[in-house]
């Protein structure tokens, strides 16, 4: 009878398998999300709701802004927020005026943009964001809006069912996870075979 002799695996071989089969169960984003501002309609004072566009998406580190405009009659600037809230440029952090920039989203935190071109930003081109750090993952993370009085009224009002939290808007950064992870998994079948 004849002995099968086995490879001695190493310690650096079981770690890689080890990382690889993580890697496949949990799946890992190489980059962020793309997201580009303003859908299909870009980066314009006119058709575009900026706050229901960025209340639909959530950002993370990683992720970048791309800002496509037709840069004779546009610009792209960044601001503190007290200039964001005031659609005034005079303490600009970037500005950028190609027509087509890509800004990565670098620290978590709230991040205001506006249309540096006088009444633009007073019409609605103006862009604030809240970017998440990388490690909480695809959450839904509503930007902080003024609280309203409450209306005084002689009977009180039903108080809203909530069944539960929202589920977070679906990204295709989740899409892309999963196939990263497919792609380590069969990767981890072929080395161990």
């Amino acid at each position: 009878m004849a002995l099968i002799k086995r490879k001695k695996k190493t310690p650096s071989s079981s770690l890689l398998y080890w990382f690889l089969w993580l890697s496949s169960l949990f799946g890992v984003s190489i980059e962020g999300t793309v997201h580009k501002v303003g859908d299909s309609s870009g980066w314009t004072m006119i058709g575009v709701n900026y706050d229901c566009w960025a209340s639909s998406r959530t950002f993370q580190v990683g992720d970048s802004l791309v800002f496509e405009y037709n840069n004779d009659f546009h610009d792209v600037t960044e601001v503190t927020h007290n200039d964001f809230e005031l659609c005034e440029p005079s303490k600009l952090l970037a500005k950028y005026q190609t027509g087509s920039d890509t800004i990565s989203l670098t620290k978590p935190g709230l991040q205001n943009f506006i249309c540096g071109v006088p009444g633009h930003c007073d019409i609605g081109q103006k862009l604030q964001i809240l970017v998440l750090p990388a490690s909480l993952g695809p959450v839904a993370a509503p930007l902080p809006r003024p609280v309203r009085s409450p209306n005084v009224s002689s009977s009180p009002s039903p108080s809203p069912v909530n069944n539960g939290p929202s589920p977070a808007p679906h990204s295709a950064a989740s899409t892309s996870d999963v196939w990263i992870g497919f792609s380590f998994l069969l990767l981890s079948i072929f080395i161990l075979v």
